[in-house]
């Protein structure tokens, strides 16, 4: 089995594909990465076939995160289908996943720190220019999507530690 885990922010270039980058990595280094396939899409088409923000890509290289191949790319209802999980960045995402997406039937979408426990939305750093304040966050709702995994999906992770 392989969980299908796809990241949505608005553009697509800076805070899904840091997140997309971040679980990889985290997945990676414990030996799950057998056990996930992991993406990242945007709610809005304003930066289609751009690649991660300067910002995100820096960031990465600073804490030593590989920065995958990618081009954004809006989501489409395949996307949603062949997903376990949409994990949007904030309020607005949710809103526009749920216009996009026939409002979540299969129940998919969910903000990534609340698997943290918070209700507080991940700040977009294209406005805020916070790339550092953008990536903390991401690593504690990544780090705490990991530990809902595999509180979820025992067996399947299991598996892939043996």
């Amino acid at each position: 089995m392989v969980l299908r885990v796809l990241f949505a922010c608005h553009g697509n270039i800076c805070r899904s594909t840091m997140a997309q980058f971040v679980f990889q990595n985290m997945v990676n280094k414990v030996g799950y990465s057998s056990c996930f396939s992991i993406d990242s899409v945007a709610t809005s088409t304003e930066e289609i076939g751009n690649g991660p923000h300067i910002g995100t890509v820096r960031k990465m290289r600073e804490v030593g995160v590989p920065v995958l191949p990618h081009k954004a790319r809006q989501i489409t209802w395949n996307d949603y289908k062949s997903a376990d999980l949409v994990i949007a960045m904030d309020r607005e995402n949710i809103r526009n996943l749920n216009r996009m997406l026939k409002g979540d039937p299969d129940e998919k979408i969910t903000k990534l720190l609340s698997f943290s426990g918070l209700d507080r939305d991940i700040a977009d750093p294209w406005y805020t220019g916070n790339f550092d304040a953008t990536y903390d966050d991401i690593v504690l709702g990544c780090r705490d999507l990991l530990e809902y995994l595999k509180s979820e999906y025992p067996e399947m992770i299991s598996q892939a530690s043996d």
